[in-house]
């Protein structure tokens, strides 16, 4: 077949320097299938291995724990947080680098979000909108009202943070990313609804952002340069896909105005409800990853159906983003890139593959009864 050329496939680097052979990302996808203790298995390294044999020029893992104490958010979610979590992603870190691939570990935080305890933590005694949604097994209904954070609550977190960091490093990965968006502790610090602190926490954009900032600073100080830190930020939430920064345009400029001043690898704008041009794309023509571009000047990662590949071609060309995150269609096509270089068929993402359940397990037979049931088809 004939091999499609597109600027998805040039090579791009990192704010660091760290050169990607694409522009091709694996967006953070929940899956659910660390043991109970949060320890990754052999499944989850074919799993990420896959995606670094398919083509893409970097892998962000799905969400990971940091502290054994609140930050956990789903049952077998995988935590960074001891030696034995840290030996079992080198397991999964040594496959994906048989391949050009570089390999970030998502660093996250639940707060009010977390799915699985009684007592929760957040900037403010808010409960969180919406409900709890598990595995079969987890806990159900409203999400209990958080504690508000105190002093000692803010150091332990930041530990965490800077201990799953290095762990993530002595583990193998290239880099890590800070959560900071869908709902998530970060993000409920930003939001004006969740935080009402009256302290140097809340108040202002900056205020907001400050725990964030600290955190960052915190990582970077104990990490050597050519560590990967980047951040993910993102207006709609896990519970509350509808919530929209309250200013559009003007919000995403001073969010990105203060945190210019830290310069992070990369910004990484999620788009959780799917659509780039409904999550990010603002009525004046301006868009929040064209806005952090302009205003930090270092790597954007779009992210929301850039499975479109002239919607994601023509932001890369207008200087809205430089690398593209792709979800639901990875999941469903673990060599996307290959497909699309060499011009063949991609499968078509359908719900069922996650749903009822996220788990790798489900996933794959659900596709193996798809690939079976349409494969006179496909090769008529």
């Amino acid at each position: 077949m004939e091999m499609r050329k597109s600027s998805l496939f040039d090579p791009q680097k990192l704010h660091g320097g760290r050169k990607l052979r694409n522009r091709l990302v694996v967006a953070p996808l929940t899956r659910k299938s660390a043991t109970s203790e949060g320890v990754p298995t052999q499944e989850m390294a074919d799993y990420y291995g896959a995606f670094a044999e398919g083509g893409f020029g970097m892998i962000i893992t799905e969400g990971t724990y940091t502290d054994p104490l609140f930050s956990q958010s789903d049952l077998n979610q995988p935590g960074i947080t001891h030696e034995g979590q840290m030996l079992g992603w080198k397991k999964v870190t040594e496959k994906v680098h048989r391949h050009d691939t570089v390999f970030i570990n998502q660093l996250m935080h639940a707060g009010a979000l977390g799915q699985l305890q009684e007592h929760t933590i957040a900037p403010s005694a808010v409960r969180p909108i919406g409900k709890r949604s598990t595995e079969f097994s987890g806990l159900t209904g409203p999400f209990p009202l958080p504690r508000v954070m105190e002093r000692a609550d803010f150091e332990a977190v930041e530990r965490g943070y800077v201990h799953a960091a290095t762990l993530s490093r002595e583990a193998g990965f290239d880099g890590i990313e800070i959560h900071a968006a869908n709902g998530y502790l970060f993000d409920q610090f930003l939001t004006e609804h969740t935080n009402l602190r009256m302290d140097q926490y809340g108040g202002d954009v900056r205020n907001r952002l400050r725990f964030l900032m600290e955190v960052y600073q915190a990582i970077r100080d104990a990490l050597p340069a050519d560590f990967i830190i980047g951040i993910r930020l993102s207006e709609s939430k896990v519970n509350d896909l509808t919530y929209r920064w309250p200013g559009g345009s003007q919000t995403a400029t001073e969010i990105f105005e203060v945190l210019s001043g830290i310069q992070p690898d990369y910004f990484h704008i999620a788009s959780e409800g799917g659509s780039w041009k409904r999550e990010s794309l603002y009525a004046d023509g301006l868009s929040s990853t064209g806005i952090a571009k302009k205003l930090t000047r270092i790597p954007i990662i779009a992210n929301g159906g850039l499975h479109d590949i002239e919607l994601a071609e023509s932001l890369l060309a207008s200087d809205q983003a430089d690398l593209i995150s792709i979800g639901r269609a990875a999941i469903a096509n673990p060599d996307w890139p290959n497909r699309i270089l060499k011009g063949q068929e991609t499968i078509p993402f359908f719900k069922d593959l996650i749903k009822p359940s996220l788990t790798l397990k489900h996933t794959e037979q659900v596709l193996s009864q798809y690939l079976q049931q349409t494969a006179p088809k496909r090769q008529a």
